[in-house]
């Protein structure tokens, strides 16, 4: 199926009105800057050295300008890089267990873990929280960019295509190479900014999530080429809050006590207090026959009061003699993220080598507050450790480039080759006794919002994958160019797989270019969704609270449900597209469509009278109401576009810089592998796959996005205007009993404002208001806002936190 042009034909006219204004302007200027000087861009290619307009794959190139520029909350790398490329989608969460503290981004579509991260080029290590109460990214573990600090950042290489076989697995939807700064000099900065918005849901307005950052950074030369950048980066940010009035829920008792708190504010929707302290280095030094290179990132955030769904005072999750008017629990986090990568280039013979080693580690330990373990009773604790997440990652890289001389087409080809040792662990430790245990009275077990591991989720599991890969570049004439890339790659749990990749290139002229690519990718199950399990309290049956079990797919429990072993995710990658060059103006086109077989995904929360009465009688079922795992249960097809304008121009004594970028990403679900045979035994209406998650792949997520970007500065001044249009989504929920309601919530129009001052003596201040029109998502149905408490679907890509304004000032010299 190939992308439907006719429903993005309307959403496209703002694009295309504006590419023919730029055209026409380009054309009838000759005062027009013909080039600016490109970079080359290191993402494409692992052979051959081209600029983004040579590339024959799609790569975007995001400075440090820009992501500075675009005023990101709290300094959040991810939500830099969400506002200025259309095809990355960064959503926050909200009542949403850890998923409330690491967000997770996705690329075009596709899920947050089929998306590699580079820095500098090498391998980074993905979080180790596995996001199962999401629902963008629901069961993945991703890569935590916010732990990488803004202020570190050259550029962003955003590679649009998939790259199996150059980079291994992950690389389904494509590549986000961080390039980290190597500048010589100093600068430092701070701002602030908060949220002030006028919420409808409660008719009031609110100022909210005050943010502070800092940051400093200072750049020496060693030698001729050699440097050593290091910088720090603090920030701090309060919470946020859009929770509506109380209306509380039919299913809690009509007691007065109860019945008390309607009309009240109880619950909370929005962002959690956050602390996090950064620090990052980046280093090339000259030696006699070679180059050392080392550079690291260290990150701790502390996260508090993350959002909860309120327990009342006569119910079973409550003790009156420790909260007589009922209680709000807040999870917390520490999460402490290390990567430190050490290397050696240099050349031998007609070979330019490079060998590293890299290791990186993340470190979650989750716990709540505010809450307790009804059945311990009075003697409960308040403030529970409810478990440890660890996992590492050493890499061990070597790479060759060098120029044959070819007589097959009087040309050189470029040809690159390489070896990979990578060696991953996952572990977890338990939570506090208290966290999880059951005690003597008549109450719901484990800490209320996030019950803790027992010594039965415990796991320490790892592999080893070693893989080998070929990549080959030539200019067949002065206007074809080809490259060819194979990557074989062994897993220790796995077995092999091999990818392959084919690109090529045609001038049409030397100001238009064809470009065009095929390639298969893989994904192997992330070691956390082998080896994660955990107790949870979730929708059931009529939106009331039950408590889920999230199983390994080699619990008996789950293997009694059918469970099977996990296969790799296997995928086909074809894109088409050209590119121009008309003076000023820059032109590209790009269609692509990706299919995936057997994905990973994690199955529906499992439940029914049928099920709870099988559970109650299995050896390790007491106490569970629901279940879930995952499974390799659907394959899935996304097809696209991608079209960016690009128009820069001197005018009125300064630089003129006009962007639009427009994404169009539709998947759809095209098979879905039976129920197992187990399952139906239990329960014919049990699926692995149901409504939520085929939302959760097909439409949770906007469709398309466009973003039109005007900049203007000289020597002083410096002016931007962002506008962003987001796509409409799509949230089902199934509640049991046939009760699946359905919304769709419209597209929504953000306006971003910035400008700033430059003094002689390096000092320049920026004022600037991110969605300065106060824009809401559509307010959320009665079926959907829990009873009038969460008023607005966290998943819209414009936000429930309103309008935020920000000053920055920064010194560099």
């Amino acid at each position: 199926m190939y992308p439907d042009y006719g429903r993005a034909r309307a959403r496209l006219m703002p694009l295309v009105m504006l590419a023919l204004t730029t055209t026409a302007m380009a054309q009838s200027d000759d005062g027009g800057t013909d080039e600016a000087v490109e970079e080359i861009v290191v993402t494409a290619s692992r052979a051959s050295q081209r600029t983004a307009f040579d590339s024959a794959v799609p790569v975007d190139i995001l400075t440090a300008r820009q992501l500075q520029s675009t005023g990101a909350v709290a300094g959040e790398l991810g939500e830099a890089l969400a506002t200025l490329s259309p095809a990355f989608n960064f959503p926050r969460q909200s009542n949403s267990g850890t998923s409330d503290l690491v967000r997770a981004g996705q690329l075009r579509g596709l899920s947050p873990d089929q998306m590699l991260v580079l820095v500098n080029g090498k391998r980074r290590h993905t979080s180790a929280i596995v996001n199962t109460e999401t629902k963008i990214g629901r069961g993945t573990a991703a890569v935590d960019f916010n732990t990488i600090p803004l202020n570190a950042v050259e550029r962003i290489e955003v590679l649009r295509d998939g790259a199996g076989a150059l980079y291994g697995s992950d690389a389904i939807a494509g590549v986000v190479n961080v390039i980290l700064d190597d500048s010589v000099g100093f600068s430092t900065a701070v701002s602030y900014g908060a949220h002030h918005t006028d919420v409808e849901p409660i008719d009031q307005t609110l100022t909210d999530g005050q943010t502070f950052t800092a940051d400093a950074k200072y750049g020496w030369r060693i030698g001729e080429r050699g440097f050593l950048k290091t910088g720090a980066a603090w920030r701090t940010r309060n919470a946020t809050n859009r929770a509506g009035f109380d209306q509380i829920p039919f299913f809690v008792a009509p007691t007065p006590d109860n019945l008390v708190l309607q009309g009240q504010r109880n619950y909370a929707e929005g962002d959690p207090n956050v602390d996090e302290l950064s620090l990052w280095f980046n280093t090339e030094v000259p030696l006699t026959l070679a180059e050392f290179y080392a550079w690291g990132t260290w990150a701790d955030r502390e996260s508090d009061g993350g959002a909860a769904f309120y327990r009342y005072p006569d119910s079973a999750a409550n003790v009156r003699e420790i909260y007589d008017e009922g209680f709000r629990p807040e999870t917390r986090a520490e999460d402490r993220d290390t990567a430190l990568v050490s290397g050696l280039r240099g050349e031998a013979g007609a070979w330019q080598l490079d060998g590293s080693v890299g290791y990186g580690r993340n470190r979650f330990e989750f716990g709540v507050d505010n809450s307790l373990n009804a059945s311990l009773g009075p003697s409960s604790p308040t403030s529970f450790d409810s478990g440890t997440f660890i996992f590492d990652q050493l890499t061990v890289n070597l790479d060759a480039v060098r120029e044959f001389e070819s007589g097959w087409f009087g040309r050189p080809i470029n040809l690159a080759a390489g070896l990979e040792y990578r060696r991953e662990t996952y572990e977890t430790e338990a939570g506090d006794p208290a966290s999880f245990e059951a005690g003597v009275f008549d109450g719901e077990i484990g800490a209320q919002a996030a019950p803790g591991l027992t010594p039965d989720d415990v796991v320490d599991i790892d592999r080893d994958v070693v893989s080998a890969y070929l990549d080959a570049g030539v200019d067949i004439t002065d206007r074809l160019f080809l490259e060819a890339a194979a990557r074989l790659e062994e897993f220790s749990d796995f077995g092999s797989a091999a990818t392959g990749k084919l690109v090529g290139r045609y001038e049409l002229t030397p100001s238009v270019a064809l470009r065009a690519a095929a390639s298969n990718s893989f994904r192997a199950p992330n070691l956390a969704q082998l080896g994660f399990s955990d107790t949870s309290l979730n929708f059931g049956e009529d939106r009331t609270l039950i408590r889920t079990r999230t199983l390994r797919v080699n619990d008996p429990l789950a293997r009694a449900l059918g469970a099977r072993n996990l296969d790799e995710e296997r995928s086909v990658n074809l894109s088409a597209g050209a590119v121009a060059r008309l003076g000023g103006l820059s032109l590209s086109l790009d269609v692509f469509r990706i299919d995936v077989e057997d994905r990973v995904t994690l199955s529906e929360r499992l439940f029914s009278p049928a099920l709870s009465e099988f559970l109650a009688a299995q050896p390790s079922g007491e106490n569970v109401e629901s279940v879930r795992f995952f499974t390799n249960a659907v394959d899935t097809e996304t097809t696209g576009f991608d079209l960016v304008a690009d128009y820069a121009r001197p005018w009125a004594s300064g630089d003129l810089q006009l962007t639009a970028a427009y994404h169009y990403a539709s998947t759809e679900v095209e098979e879905i592998k039976e129920t197992t045979p187990e399952l139906a035994d239990i329960d014919t209406d049990l699926r692995l796959i149901g409504v939520e998650e085929i939302n959760t792949l097909e439409e949770a997520a906007p469709e398309d996005k466009l973003v039109l970007t005007g900049r203007w500065s000289n020597d002083r001044w410096r002016f931007l205007t962002r506008v962003s249009r987001f796509g409409s989504t799509v949230r089902v929920f199934n509640f049991g009993g046939g009760f699946e309601p359905r919304q769709e919530y419209g597209a929504e129009t953000r306006l971003d404002l910035e400008g700033g001052y430059r003094f002689d003596n390096g000092l320049s201040l920026d004022i600037g208001v991110l969605n300065a029109l106060d824009e809401y998502p559509d307010l959320s149905s009665a079926d959907i806002n829990f009873f009038g408490n969460l008023p607005y679907d966290i998943l819209s890509p414009v936000g429930v936190n309103g309008r935020y304004l920000y000053l920055r000032a920064r010194l560099e010299y």
